[in-house]
């Protein structure tokens, strides 16, 4: 469509009508109608482009060229041209580049209104030929070059900027004021956002009553009013439960928990949908709200569920340079008892193929849980694991059972408690002994990093304490251990990263000799200190017997650097201290590392391949230069 010009000056309304050469669309129906004037640019620089991606790949040559010469507004362009999409996915076909360059029209007009460019005037030539004007009954046998030209027309900025009724406090787009680029995105968030601060506020059923949106072409402005319609305040009502067959529908809404005749909040609802989700029983968890209220003031939650199959079996193998080979295997019942209760059996052999000094391991664990328990957002579990571990220090063959609960308070911060029971028989360089304990392990994390395969900004906190008495003559006392990662990125496009990690651990209580190897601390590998090999850091007492220390203190700092989309490079230094005293860096001995590394980012995460050296410490018998191999940043 296009508008037709008012020679007299002031405003025009666009003219619903279409031109065969130039072709303009409409606002987008959710903001229209516009009032606009479009004025041809009299002296622009035409930036031509024949890109060598769009080349590379089709026969078919393609050029854009946007008066003016803005690389943001041909970026723009270029996201929205379909022809372009449809020759780099090596598609020529005449009728559908045709119909592709006759869509381009509007999706080009679409992202200059997108970068508050009112007025654009859009030509696409296929061989010389408007797009427009070619027939889908005369579709040319062949199309061998594509030719786009925009005029964007002047640049609009906001005039009168309003929305209202809002309630006190809410938030608009800051930009969504008088003087700043007027982008059509700024004036759909504004409206949005008052929208959404009733909802918050309990008007369900808010939403956009009127709108005036005027262009002010003598200078270039846009006038934008938006009304909004509160609606009344609402309540919850029932949670009505569809497509559930095995979980039954009181542990649905007590999981769900929707807080029926309280003020609504979509909070609420985006909470009771991930409490569902979370539980793994449904495969497709959907939560919308009654299209109309209750008489009484009430509104009706809909939850359409679709159940995950109850029971799966799953196996694995793969290669670590940590772990050597690891085969693994489970078996998983999603609802055992109707209420979305799991119970998972796991069986794992680790360390295939490494050296005598770390020899195989063995673990066949069982966990239950039940979700909702107590409140929505606790989960019950009871746990048991037998375990065969060949550690460099230690052999130990343990039986474990505990119990607890898992809260998840938000989505940063959770915490589990529990109690169990512990046996170990070890052997060690002080002989073939026994363990029982009563144990009360403790942890809780708060996370807030922006990603948690890649953090660029943020931090985490993660401790853990577990109390033990022994039984049977075994000492009493506690394990703690902290970890805190912290990251901050700079430059243009935070292209640059620092990161560092602090790790502490203590053992109080029980005097070295007489702790359960598995609770003692070491350092070295992967997780502590890169360079040096895995646990072989400990502490060695008078008589040559090697133990790990009742303490740990670790630092770790990394500079990444981004070079390109893809790849990353990374230098890291790591250090550690192992200590026979239950004070951190009161006593003992420490080793360091240094390296480097490169990240390739993939979908999932990057991938990371590091290499280190030792830099100071004891020697120990690993090589001099050290490989590890993962997904995600080390910390």
């Amino acid at each position: 469509m296009t508008g037709k010009r008012d020679r007299q000056g002031g405003q025009c309304p666009i003219a619903d009508r279409t031109k065969p050469r130039r072709f303009v669309a409409s606002f987008k129906e959710r903001v229209s109608p516009v009032i606009s004037r479009f004025h041809k640019t009299g002296f622009a620089a035409v930036c031509a482009l024949l890109l060598s991606p769009w080349a590379a790949q089709a026969e078919v040559k393609i050029s854009l060229s946007v008066a003016g010469g803005d690389d943001t507004l041909e970026q723009a362009v270029i996201g929205a041209l379909s022809t372009r999409s449809q020759l780099l996915d090596g598609d020529e076909d005449p009728q559908a580049l045709v119909a592709a360059a006759q869509a381009d029209y509007g999706r080009v007009v679409a992202a200059m209104y997108g970068e508050g460019f009112y007025g654009p005037v859009v030509s696409i030539r296929l061989d010389g030929r408007e797009a427009a004007e070619i027939s889908p009954f005369a579709v040319p046998a062949q199309v061998s070059r594509i030719a786009v030209s925009v005029e964007p027309g002047p640049a609009f900025r906001f005039g009168h900027a309003e929305v209202a009724p809002v309630p006190r406090g809410t938030e608009l787009p800051e930009d969504f004021r008088q003087g700043e680029p007027a982008k059509l995105p700024l004036i759909e968030s504004a409206g949005n956002a008052g929208i959404e601060a009733w909802r918050d506020a309990g008007h369900a059923k808010a939403s956009l009553a009127g709108q005036s949106i005027t262009a002010r072409h003598p200078g270039g402005t846009l006038d934008v009013s938006l009304r909004l319609n509160p609606a009344r305040k609402l309540r919850f009502g029932r949670l009505v439960i569809k497509g559930n067959e095995d979980v039954r529908g009181e542990r649905i809404r007590d999981i769900a928990s929707l807080p029926e005749g309280e003020t609504f909040s979509p909070d609420e609802i985006d909470s009771a949908s991930t409490r569902l989700q979370r539980t793994g029983a449904f495969r497709v968890v959907s939560l919308t709200e009654a299209k109309t209220a209750n008489p009484d003031g009430t509104l009706d939650v809909i939850a359409t569920l679709k159940e995950d199959k109850r029971r799966r079996f799953g196996f694995g193998a793969e290669v670590t340079t940590l772990e050597g080979g690891t085969l693994s295997t489970f078996w998983l019942h999603r609802n055992l008892f109707g209420g979305a209760e799991r119970l998972r059996i796991s069986g794992e052999v680790t360390n295939l193929g490494l050296s005598d000094d770390n020899g195989v391991d063995y673990r066949l664990s069982a966990l239950f849980g039940r979700p909702g328990t107590f409140d929505p957002d606790t989960d019950f579990y009871i746990s048991a694991s037998l375990e065969h571990e060949d550690e460099p220090l230690y052999l130990a063959d343990t039986f474990e059972v505990e119990s607890g609960f898992h809260r998840i308070v938000n989505d940063e911060f959770e915490y589990k408690i529990g109690a169990g029971l512990l046996y170990s028989h070890t052997d060690d360089d002080l002989g073939e002994r026994d363990f029982a304990l009563l144990t009360f392990p403790g942890s809780a994390t708060l996370d807030r990093r922006d990603n948690k395969l890649d953090a660029k900004q943020g931090y985490y906190i993660g401790v853990e304490a577990t109390p033990f008495a022994g039984l049977n003559g075994t000492g009493s006392g506690a394990r703690l251990y902290a970890d805190g990662r912290a990251y901050r990125s700079f430059g243009e496009g935070d292209r640059i990263t620092l990161a560092g990690r602090v790790q502490v651990g203590s053992v109080v209580g029980p005097e070295l000799t007489d702790t359960l190897p598995d609770y003692l601390f070491t350092s070295g590998g992967g997780g502590t200190v890169r360079g040096h090999s895995y646990q072989s850091l400990g502490v060695t007492l008078d008589d040559g017997t090697e133990l790990g220390g009742l303490s740990f203190l670790g630092a770790s700092i990394e500079v990444r650097g981004q070079v390109s989309d893809k790849i990353q490079l990374v230098g890291f230094y790591d250090w550690g201290m192992i200590g026979s005293e239950s004070t951190p860096g009161d006593s003992g001995n420490s080793h360091s590392g240094a390296g480097f590394g490169i990240r390739y980012q993939t979908g999932i995460g990057p991938i990371r391949v590091d290499v280190a050296t030792p830099v100071s410490g004891p020697e120990d018998d690993g090589n001099d230069v050290a490989f590890y191999i993962g997904i995600g940043q080390a910390f």
